[in-house]
């Protein structure tokens, strides 16, 4: 595995945590889905994707999991969605943690960028020596 192999599975594995927030963005007030239940936040799960000889390597998704923090509990009566008691049930979508994932995402699939850049003047420049 070689340095555009590793940083492209960075960037890959960010792209899909960048999709995953922005799904549980777009769905932190849905109150309910397709199976009638609030939506439920989910989390991009990473491992090492490591070639067979080294310890070392790329990442790849493992899976994305839900969230298992229970849902949020509003009072709102008069919504057709509540409970005996007036309560409805509201996804459990963390909106400042959400935004917080989706900037460490952004900035490391940046960081990957530049480590593609870097890795490609390196070898501009090598190919250079001696003209």
């Amino acid at each position: 595995m070689n340095i555009f192999d590793v940083a492209g599975s960075a960037m890959t594995a960010q792209s899909q945590r960048m999709n995953v927030t922005a799904s549980n963005l777009a769905n932190a007030e849905s109150v309910a889905g397709p199976d009638g239940q609030p939506y439920r936040a989910k989390q991009v799960v990473f491992e090492v994707a490591a070639s067979g000889r080294r310890d070392i390597g790329g990442v790849r998704v493992s899976g994305v999991i839900e969230d298992p923090s229970p849902a949020k509990l509003v009072f709102d009566p008069k919504s057709p969605h509540a409970n005996a008691q007036g309560y409805v049930a509201m996804p459990n979508v963390n909106v400042v943690e959400e935004m917080t994932n989706m900037i460490s995402a952004s900035r490391s699939y940046q960081a990957n960028v530049e480590v593609l850049n870097t890795a490609k003047t390196l070898m501009v420049k090598t190919l250079t020596i001696g003209q």
